[in-house]
């Protein structure tokens, strides 16, 4: 094979490369676009890779006085890092406070961890009225990054 080949094979390699980081760079703009997966309470076993953000979304009648909170023991922070929550009201709002809370993810590192979420009142410190005869209820997500 002469310079002429070497150089051609050069050119197509360069051409595949390029190709390459196109791809990613697409995929990267569409994944980030698409915005983070979104997990029902019924997903109780979330696997995601290190790096992904997801949200888990849960119904949130505020007008009843509870409402949902990342309660104790709080997940690894090795592992997933809490990124905020939001409210999205119901719409047309009935009551004009009832709505689907999000809560916002960041997987960290590769592991397991656990995730409680509590529906509670008075829940500041993440145990008033979990479970009890007022109707606090909790749902428990097993968390795997890999």
């Amino acid at each position: 094979m002469g310079t002429g080949g070497i150089a051609r094979n050069s050119r197509l390699l360069v051409i595949a490369v390029a190709i390459a980081t196109l791809l990613i760079a697409v995929h990267s703009v569409v994944s980030q676009l698409s915005g983070p997966k979104v997990y029902d309470f019924g997903s109780t076993e979330i696997s995601v890779e290190a790096g992904e953000r997801f949200e888990i979304r849960v119904a949130d009648g505020a007008a009843d006085g509870f409402r949902w909170i990342i309660a104790a023991p709080h997940p690894d922070p090795a592992v997933l890092k809490p990124a905020g929550n939001h409210l999205e009201p119901d719409e047309p709002a009935p009551s004009g406070k009832g709505g689907t809370r999000y809560f916002d993810f960041e997987a960290v590192g590769e592991g397991r961890t656990d995730l409680r979420l509590l529906h509670c009142r008075r829940c500041s410190t993440g145990d008033a009225d979990a479970g009890g005869a007022d109707g606090g209820r909790s749902i428990n997500f097993r968390i795997t990054v890999g």
